[in-house]
């Protein structure tokens, strides 16, 4: 299936770029969520037509990225859990409970903008955490587990 990207995709393509994805992607993903439209040459046309308001639309979001990237790069974040002997977590620290703490101290932060490859904290201590805000910026926070008390 051919689509037209409304915006830049990771490990697809950017604005404007017309790209080949598998039939249900695109159906089921990205035509229903604003992402991308088919391909065909009505929509192409509307496309050119609206270009610089999408443009225009996708620098904003990326300026309002590096703002807030600013605000959370290197940022240490305390979260209190109930651990028993040697460091073991009763239960983990997920993305939930890292966007509850950012939000607690004033920097508002999507779950679904946390990148935790290696999956939930189950023990005590720091970790680096990468927070994706925009295709093109990644910022770095420390979440330092401690045992309640």
């Amino acid at each position: 299936m051919d689509i037209i990207l409304l915006e830049q995709i990771t490990n697809l393509g950017e604005l404007g770029d017309l790209v080949k994805v598998k039939q249900g992607y695109g159906r089921n993903y990205l035509i229903p969520l604003g992402k991308a439209v088919a391909a065909t040459p009505d929509n192409k046309a509307k496309f050119e037509a609206r270009r610089a308001e999408l443009q225009k639309a996708a620098a904003e979001r990326l300026t309002s990225a590096k703002a807030r990237f600013d605000l959370l790069n290197n940022r240490t974040v305390l979260i209190r859990a109930r651990a028993g002997e040697g460091g073991k977590l009763f239960g983990s620290v997920g993305t939930v409970d890292i966007a509850e703490s950012l939000s607690a101290q004033g920097s508002p932060v999507e779950k679904r903008e946390i990148l935790m490859p290696d999956g939930p904290i189950r023990e005590t201590g720091a970790f680096e955490i990468a927070l994706s805000l925009h295709p093109d910026v990644t910022a770095t926070i420390t979440i330092s587990v401690e045992a309640e008390a």
